[in-house]
């Protein structure tokens, strides 16, 4: 499963996973806005444990968009 920046308004959404030793996955997502040197990029990282990257890819996309609409 590839994973695909999602753009919400002046964001571009990132969710990123990282693999466990015991098989499990973290989520992660990075949120950047603005361009060159005037960029911000903030990285959320997410306690919950996930058994498989796909659901972890899920909640990474799903709370990164959340916040960039907040935003």
């Amino acid at each position: 499963m590839p994973i695909k920046s999602i753009e919400v308004g002046r964001y571009l959404v990132s969710p990123m996973t990282k693999p466990h030793v015991d098989g499990g996955y973290s989520a992660s997502v990075s949120i950047r806005s603005g361009r060159g040197m005037a960029s911000i990029d903030r990285v959320m990282r997410f306690v919950p444990s996930f058994p498989n990257r796909r659901d972890a890819l899920r909640y990474a996309a799903d709370e990164g968009t959340a916040w960039a609409r907040c935003h």
